[in-house]
């Protein structure tokens, strides 16, 4: 919980640091590289930095928290304003804490990220940082950063303890232009820890300039199987986003017989397919990937209620593992699937956008979204229209969580 003093400097300071966030950010990674370099080379991702996105993420998750926790809350006896879980971002610090246990941040390093931040915040306010004014904000960044070191301590518990694994490519599939799958076997052969459907795990390659970049892929096949697969699409590069390092070299250059590091797996959009429970699963482009694993999970458990399947995408050809999305519906009992193309759209299909207004949504229906925040953004405006509890839209963001920072 957040002091009553240092609440009340931050609600009375929230408009300055709110304005100022996106400087602060700015300022605070430019003195972050180049004080560790190896953080940008090794740890950042440098096209998130390159495009500001990392940056908007952040400023937004911190503004997120801040907010919410200075929210009108009732004292306690000694006068400390509680933060109640609606005040308090839960979801967006769970999200972070699975992204970073996938990369393997460790607790010290919230120490080097207060020392920076904290810099640029003095640099950007100047005298406005009073003592009273860098106490308060001090305890937010605290309250925020030990909440996410709890949660990661209990990710690596959970998965025993070591970031990085050594896996070998022992398939190799192009499912369209731009989308490969790679299936992966532990390179030491002994067992793996199994993963809940619509997980993902890290990759970490290293580059021809030296780096040893990370990217998360979502984990496209079934849990329990034998053989571990990821389905990668290239990145091009754009007139204002730069090229994917790691999706262009995992499609040059990396075969069967390659071997690559992952990390266990991690993420918090994950299935809950209990008995009863009608689903929706809406996918868009390579969004389709986590949709896929929970498909193949819902086949092998038999589940039985209504699943109704949509996916969007530019065409049949771009629609990467339509095979498996389209059977593994087909082995379900109840299952319905809506498809939209903008073109080339089969007589099953229908072409254009994704519009759910005539697509029937059962009682009680959970559902999980995967793929460009515009599309994500418009289904779940159509399904809280439709009845659906917005407790029960789950989404997952490829790339930094632009959506939920500034919800």
């Amino acid at each position: 919980m957040l002091s009553e003093q240092s609440a009340a400097t931050v609600r009375a300071t929230l408009p300055a640091v709110g304005a100022a966030i996106g400087e602060i950010t700015e300022r605070f990674y430019a003195g972050l590289f180049a004080a560790h370099p190896e953080l940008l080379r090794d740890l950042f991702n440098r096209g998130n930095q390159a495009a500001g996105t990392q940056r908007q993420a952040l400023a937004g998750s911190i503004a997120a928290f801040a907010t919410r926790l200075v929210r009108t809350a009732p004292q306690d006896s000694e006068g400390r304003v509680a933060s109640r879980p609606q005040d308090r971002p839960d979801a967006m610090l769970t999200r972070i804490a699975h992204k970073h246990a996938s990369l393997g941040i460790a607790p010290g390093q919230y120490e080097v990220v207060h020392q920076h931040l904290f810099a640029a915040i003095a640099e950007v306010l100047g005298e406005a940082v009073t003592p009273e004014v860098a106490a308060a904000w001090d305890e937010v960044y605290w309250l925020m950063a030990n909440a996410l070191i709890a949660i990661e301590r209990r990710l690596y518990e959970e998965s025993g303890g070591d970031v990085w694994r050594e896996w070998e490519v022992v398939e190799r599939v192009r499912e369209t232009e731009d989308v490969v799958t790679f299936g992966l076997r532990p390179v030491d052969g002994a067992p793996v820890r199994d993963f809940r459907a619509g997980q993902y795990v890290s990759v970490r390659a290293q580059l021809p300039d030296g780096a040893r970049q990370i990217r998360q892929y979502s984990l496209s096949g079934a849990p329990g199987a034998d053989v571990r697969r990821i389905s990668v699409k290239r990145v091009p590069g754009g007139a204002t986003t730069p090229e994917g390092e790691v999706s262009n070299h995992l499609h040059a250059r990396v075969r069967e017989g390659s071997v690559l590091e992952l990390s266990e797996p991690y993420g918090d959009l994950v299935l809950d397919d209990a008995p009863g429970t009608p689903l929706l699963l809406a996918s868009a482009g390579i969004g389709v990937t986590p949709i896929v694993a929970m498909l193949a999970h819902l086949a092998a458990t038999g589940h039985d209620a209504p699943v109704t399947v949509v996916h969007a995408d530019r065409s049949p050809a771009d629609h990467a593992l339509r095979t498996d999305h389209e059977a593994y519906a087909a082995k379900l009992p109840d299952a319905s699937v809506h498809l939209w193309y903008e073109r080339e759209a089969p007589a099953h299909a229908r072409t254009g956008l994704a519009d759910l207004s005539d697509v029937p949504v059962a009682p009680g229906t959970r559902a999980y979204l995967c793929g460009p925040l515009p599309f994500m953004r418009a289904v779940r405006a159509q399904l809280i229209e439709k009845g659906v509890a917005p407790a029960d839209v789950h989404y997952e963001v490829f790339g930094p969580d632009l959506w939920l920072a500034h919800a």
